[in-house]
């Protein structure tokens, strides 16, 4: 790859031509904290209802808990990407965890709702800085293809099944404990983590400048950030409409489209801004490579068709099926089963065949099961289709996030890797705000031609099965729609990707050999 760094400034304690020994322990250290930034973005969701009854937090409001965190986080990922690179990984990491600990003691201390909206922002804030640096790490750590592709398969792992995992862990933590273990629970694992980090994860900087691009950072931060607010007041505005039986448009909402226009205008002056400063905060090689720019472009679409698994097979399992939080959270598990199993396959597969065909396979797969999701009923046995579907999709992201991950990092040289692995976490979460908007709206449409047309046909609006069976329509329409995102980013990764295995030896690999 042509923008491959041409040394490394990295200090005595960094990786050097030799392996670096305790890479491994290291990958471990890692590995539990991008685990708890992942469930932290699902273990809340949970436990709202009874954080919002104990804090006495309003429906209008309630949002706020999961708006607050991932504005942050998508906001900073640039930001944190750069300031891991130019201030030190390591340092960079240790930082977020302290920082990402600290908030969360002060999310399940809080005693009312501004505490803890602004605990949230924190979390998000410290999460951009704790996520960039990890993958940073992981590239400068594991120089050779077959390592990294098995590195790699652990972070895709976790990206993959630490949703379904966070929803069981907030589903035990409040029914036999209380919501509040749901933010503590990090305290321990950030405090185990950092002690373990400290003399086993090298530091590492980038070499050449490392002037901060100040006027980028501040539009690009603002930019993300507006977007994404925009596409969850419609979200909002969606499920509102769902509650009070509403027939509006939740895209007629002037406030929403201001915010998601904003938010383009200030990501357009930021690409301007990019292309004319000496060391940008995101170089535009970067995205305009055309493999990396087909895997930042999959990472969006699979951020988006992905929230529509998660969030409403969660309401499936429990407001059809009748399933208690803790019921809900073990139903999620066999998502977690299937990226396993991929993600190991996908670890030996990369340095084999390339990453084009497993992320083509991968996306195909996570699509057929959501699509398995789309013939739910409201009296469907688990084990007939929720079960395979989630194994199927598990699969799916299992092999498309091994090496998602990889490609997304080939060729961006030790100066940019943080860069580069926050361009990747910024497109699933600018992926996921779309996808939330976009199907819960598909959902909240679905919910009320169904309960139109029944009417219509003589059925008595206020009989609750009619609600229910409304309600499933809802459910695998956006399922429907949400496999079709997947499908699209298989598409992608068929066109845009070029990649073989022959150029997956890593820059860092290069620049020792060097």
């Amino acid at each position: 790859m042509s923008d491959t760094a041409p040394t490394s400034a990295a200090g005595d304690t960094s990786p050097g031509a030799e392996p670096y020994p305790k890479r491994w322990l290291a990958l471990a250290v890692i590995a539990v904290t991008v685990l708890m930034v992942i469930l932290d973005a699902t273990i809340v969701n949970i436990a709202l209802p009874a954080v919002s009854t104990d804090l006495d937090i309003s429906p209008a409001t309630q949002q706020w808990i999961v708006t607050a965190y991932t504005l942050t986080f998508g906001g900073l990922l640039l930001l944190g990407g750069r300031i891991a690179d130019f201030w030190g990984r390591k340092r960079t990491y240790l930082v977020g965890a302290a920082g990402f600990a600290v908030a969360s003691a002060l999310g399940g201390f809080a005693p009312n709702e501004e505490l803890l909206f602004a605990a949230r922002a924190l979390q998000g804030a410290f999460g951009a800085l704790l996520a960039p640096a990890s993958l940073a790490l992981l590239t400068v750590l594991f120089t050779d293809a077959k390592e990294r592709a098995k590195a790699f398969a652990v972070y895709g792992a976790i990206a993959g099944g630490g949703s379904a995992v966070g929803l069981l862990l907030g589903g035990v933590l409040t029914e036999y404990a209380d919501w509040r273990w749901c933010f503590w629970v990090n305290v321990p694992v950030a405090i185990i983590a950092i002690v373990a980090a400290i003399p086993t994860v090298p530091e590492s900087k980038a070499p050449g400048d490392s002037t901060y691009d100040i006027p980028g950072a501040v539009l690009v931060t603002l930019g993300i950030a507006s977007f994404v607010y925009g596409f969850t007041r419609v979200a909002e505005a969606s499920q509102d409409n769902a509650a009070e039986g509403s027939t509006d448009n939740a895209w007629a909402n002037g406030p929403a489209l201001a915010f998601i226009a904003v938010g383009l205008v200030l990501v357009a002056l930021f690409v301007v801004v990019e292309l004319r400063t000496r060391n940008p905060l995101l170089p535009m090689r970067l995205v305009l490579d055309r493999n990396r720019g087909g895997a930042y472009l999959t990472s969006t679409l699979v951020g988006a068709g992905l929230i529509g698994a998660f969030f409403f097979l969660s309401l499936y399992f429990q407001q059809v099926l009748g399933y208690e939080p803790v019921e809900a959270g073990f139903a999620s598990l066999p998502v977690t089963l299937g990226v396993l199993i991929a993600a190991g396959s996908a670890s030996v597969l990369v340095p084999r065949i390339g990453p084009k065909p497993l992320m083509v396979l991968g996306g195909l797969l996570a699509a057929a099961g959501l699509f398995t999701f789309s013939f739910l009923g409201t009296d469907s046995s688990f084990w007939t289709l929720a079960f395979p579907g989630q194994v199927l999709l598990g699969l799916g992201l299992g092999f498309t996030f091994v090496p998602l991950s990889n490609l997304a990092l080939i060729g961006a040289g030790e100066h940019d890797a943080g860069a580069a692995s926050a361009m990747l976490n910024a497109t699933q979460q600018v992926g996921a705000s779309i996808g939330t908007a976009l199907l819960a709206t598909i959902s909240v449409g679905a919910i009320t031609s169904t309960i139109t047309e029944r009417v219509a046909e003589g059925a008595d609006p206020a009989d609750p099965a009619l609600a229910l069976a409304a309600q499933v329509e809802g459910y695998t329409t956006a399922f429907t729609w949400a496999a079709g995102l997947l499908v699209l980013g298989a598409i992608v990764s068929a066109v845009l990707i070029k990649a073989t295995k022959d150029d997956l030896p890593t820059d860092a690999a290069m620049v020792h050999a060097g």
